[in-house]
């Protein structure tokens, strides 16, 4: 599978492969008979039948996580957005591939491989309340780098992201597809005062007039994002084409995944929310998308942290699941 232009990546989007309905019928045998009362680990059992059903095995294992980090640069930056400047971004990426981050630490705790994929930080995407954050070029050669980041021998996969700005980009993303206000889906993002705040939000409203005419999600992307949120839609989608799940990380992720599926509706079908962050616009995101969030910490870092905590639960769901006994098995009385 190539592409070359968002026609190209579209059309891709509609022959994405399914889940198979045959392996989650055999993975809910499975879990009816084992030794635990009928639905006792709760979400977990869900969890579990939806990966058999996505890696074709009625009995899978977890044993190869991938978490990639996709790092860009914003031109609404320098408009006052965020707490750091620019230069932070590059400066963490140096961090990340040095080890130094929360996210190296999760990522050696769950025994997850680790990928940063910076992108183009000398040259930030154009400020999106005066024209597009990026050419179709660009948003293509984006989404090729996250598609090429997949592992093709990972067996889940978790997207994160490092850009100073990029929380203005993804409440424009929220606003421009779920509707609303401004002001509802704009935060304090990495901790900005009230003054930046206003003016936060009134940059997401310029944007929103700005790109009033944009045709689906993955336009959307092309005019209000960055290349790392297209960064993170290629990965997802790629993810998908090799029929590995994904975790989804926080605010920003989510508002790259929401792309796809206001593009090709199921196309996150693969895909769970591993928690819900800090962010105060991230719950209404999750909830118009059905993707209960797996955890709830009050995160609001970023860089995969909360997708990567979530491997845990997943990883638990996956154990309990294809390693406990049938009640046959072990010889106990189903009841």
């Amino acid at each position: 599978m190539t592409f070359n232009t968002l026609n190209e990546f579209r059309g891709l989007l509609k022959e994405m492969p399914m889940a198979d309905p045959k392996i989650a019928a055999e993975a809910a045998v499975r879990n009816g008979q084992l030794t635990k009362p009928p639905g006792a680990l709760g979400r977990l059992e869900e969890l579990a039948e939806w990966y058999a059903s996505w890696r074709g095995n009625a009995r899978p294992i977890l044993e190869a996580p991938q978490i990639i980090i996709f790092a860009g640069n914003h031109g609404v930056a320098a408009r006052g957005v965020s707490a750091f400047p620019p230069e932070v971004t590059a400066q963490m990426v140096a961090n990340f591939e040095h080890g130094g981050a929360a996210i190296n630490q999760l990522a050696a705790s769950f025994g997850a491989r680790m990928d940063v994929v910076p992108l183009d930080l000398e040259r930030p995407t154009a400020d999106f309340t005066i024209g597009p954050a990026m050419t179709e070029g660009d948003c293509v050669e984006a989404l090729q780098a996250g598609w090429a980041a997949v592992d093709q021998n990972t067996d889940l996969l978790v997207v994160g992201e490092m850009g100073i700005g990029n929380t203005t980009s993804a409440s424009a993303i929220a606003a421009r597809l779920f509707g609303g206000l401004p002001i509802d889906w704009t935060g304090r993002g990495t901790g900005i005062e009230e003054s930046a705040l206003f003016i936060k939000t009134q940059i997401v409203s310029e944007g929103l007039s700005r790109h009033s005419d944009a045709i689906d999600g993955l336009d959307v992307l092309m005019r209000l994002g960055g290349r790392e949120l297209a960064g993170m839609a290629g990965a997802i989608t790629r993810a998908r084409s090799l029929r590995v799940p994904v975790i989804l990380d926080g605010f920003i992720c989510t508002a790259a995944a929401a792309c796809l599926e206001y593009t090709e509706i199921g196309a996150l079908d693969h895909c769970v929310a591993g928690h819900q962050s800090a962010e105060s616009a991230h719950y209404r995101m999750l909830e118009a998308l059905h993707k209960p969030a797996l955890l709830q910490l009050g995160l609001r870092l970023g860089e995969g942290s909360g997708g990567a905590l979530a491997i845990g639960v997943l990883k638990g769901a996956i154990a309990c699941h294809s390693g406990m006994s049938t009640f046959a098995e072990a010889g106990v009385a189903a009841g």
